[in-house]
């Protein structure tokens, strides 16, 4: 199922640890309206980094698959409003966070999560921008800006 031109349910919902795990990650119908939402948004992120495709590591998450990888308990990921993602034909996470921060589109959160982008278009639309900082346990914390 297509949700927008460049990007399928299937590929908003993917999870490899889901898959090894034998989790069912099939969101359910209120949710596919959100995940529809964050592939406008992610359309928008792909056309502002010159139509380069985006590699989608990580969309949609149950709550028992959001458990199994140590996601934030509240995590937007659960209710179909945030990607992680990488586009390495653009650049780096750092200069996609830049870029995007620097375009003026809306979207409530994005995130320089080291080696990736997590971008969030949940309704709040804060436009705030962070970076993540991992200690040596694996804990996150974030500050303020990229």
């Amino acid at each position: 199922m297509n949700l927008s031109e460049h990007f399928t349910l299937a590929e908003l919902c993917f999870s490899s640890t889901a898959q090894r795990l034998g989790i069912d990650n099939v969101p359910p119908a209120e949710v596919i309206d959100r995940l529809s939402r964050l592939a406008r948004g992610l359309e928008q992120i792909r056309a502002l980094l010159g139509g380069y495709p985006l590699h989608i590591d990580s969309g949609y998450r149950c709550p028992k698959l959001n458990a199994a990888v140590r996601g934030a308990p509240k995590s937007a990921h659960m209710d179909g409003d945030a990607a992680d993602f990488t586009c390495a034909q653009y650049g780096t996470p750092l200069q996609i966070v830049r870029a995007v921060q620097a375009s003026g589109l809306a979207y409530d959160q994005i995130i320089q999560e080291g080696t990736w982008v997590h971008a969030s278009f949940a309704p709040a639309m804060r436009g705030q921008v962070l970076t993540a900082h991992f200690d040596a346990c694996g804990r996150v914390t974030y500050s303020d800006g990229c």
